[in-house]
């Protein structure tokens, strides 16, 4: 069974969806792993090194494209490279797939299986492949760290001849896997840190961290299954803005995590609320690329509202890319590996598996799951 990988090709994209060490694993399985001429590049992994553990070097993106049973990458496919895949083919890579019809209907047409890596369902057997929560930690760690490059002082308590300097303050928005990621990161720095979630069962974990909770009474909220936040109320999330507006008025940096899968990144964080915080402050917006939690927010741009930076960099795991390809790598070769029949020597899509109900977009010339077809009104 051949399995192609792809070299991204997105702008700055700097991560890789597989490492040598990973691709050893795949031909160790018995799989024929063909990879891109150039796929390690950037995380400098170079073709030998590839070569070393039994992969080979395709002659071209086209014939890779045509000949592989699985194609393996990181980001979406173009969507004129959907047709160029054989029929029965096996897709696997983030699909963003309820912001990309157009290419899900491709993928439908073309008659291949398209697994969404962001669609595997959060269970304890499945955390190995977890691609959004691999990606979402390092992306809280480097969070920390652009805010402590812009703020103009430094984060941890110190006693000098001159005097004792207090110690920073973060305000952490959400705290899923990239909060608690942003927490552990800042303390480990030596600012002190509060943070806030709609989610009351998470302040045990704040707490664990060394960090305070602040409490907003929104009323009603809760989780979904997976462990995401419920949608907020405008009600909801007007009282979530007023009982943030003094811990951020407090802080040095802000960073705000919260994103809603398959919608736009809901706006927590407005010009009323950045005209009260400290000039030289700093807002990091980690939801920039799903459209923000703060008013004035760029893409790729570190802007200045009233004395206020705030840091709209997208791709924060690409900034760490290495690790970033070494986690992501070791989630993609878990996948394969999960439904590897060594007997057979092939990868099997049990479409039974619950895995495979969650994260499989389109199969058989048709749109196979349930969720994504009842969010759609397919």
């Amino acid at each position: 069974m051949k399995i192609a990988v792809m070299k991204e090709t997105r702008p700055g994209e700097t991560r890789v969806p597989l490492i040598p060490a990973t691709a050893g694993k795949l031909v160790k399985l018995g799989a024929e792993v063909v990879i891109e001429q150039g796929l390690g590049e950037s995380c400098a992994y170079s073709d030998a090194a590839y070569a070393e553990v039994g992969a080979s070097i395709g002659s071209g993106r086209e014939e890779l494209l045509k000949g592989g049973d699985i194609i393996l990458r990181l980001r979406k496919p173009p969507l004129e490279e959907v047709a160029l895949m054989k029929e029965g083919a096996i897709h696997v890579s983030y699909l963003d797939p309820f912001n990309e019809e157009e290419l899900v209907e491709a993928m439908v047409t073309a008659k291949v299986s398209g697994v969404s890596l962001e669609m595997i369902p959060r269970t304890t057997i499945a955390q190995k492949m977890d691609v959004l929560s691999s990606q979402a930690n390092l992306g809280g760690y480097v969070a920390v760290i652009l805010g402590a490059r812009q703020l103009d002082k430094i984060l941890p308590m110190m006693t000098t001849p001159s005097g004792t300097i207090k110690p920073a303050k973060v305000f952490i928005i959400g705290v899923g896997v990239a909060g608690l990621q942003a927490i552990a990161t800042a303390r480990r720095l030596g600012a002190r840190v509060e943070a806030f979630d709609t989610r009351e069962v998470v302040e045990e974990q704040v707490k664990s961290l060394g960090a305070k909770f602040v409490k907003v009474d929104l009323g009603e909220t809760g989780q979904t299954k997976d462990g995401y936040a419920v949608q907020l109320t405008p009600e909801q999330l007007e009282l979530q803005k007023q009982g943030m507006a003094k811990a951020c008025s407090q802080a040095d940096i802000v960073i705000t995590t919260a994103q809603l899968f398959g919608r736009p990144a809901p706006r927590i964080i407005d010009q009323t609320i950045i005209e009260q915080m400290q000039p030289g402050s700093v807002i990091v917006d980690m939801a920039v690329e799903t459209g923000g939690n703060v008013e004035g927010s760029e893409l790729d741009q570190v802007v200045e509202k009233n004395g206020v930076k705030i840091v709209g960099l997208g791709n924060l795991p690409g900034m760490v890319a290495l690790t970033a390809s070494q986690m992501y790598s070791a989630n993609l070769g878990n996948f394969i590996e999960h439904f590897w029949d060594k007997e057979q020597g092939e990868f099997v899509l049990n479409l039974e598996d619950e895995i495979i109900q969650g994260a499989l977009i389109t199969h058989s010339e048709a749109l196979f799951s349930e969720m994504y077809k009842s969010i759609m009104n397919k």
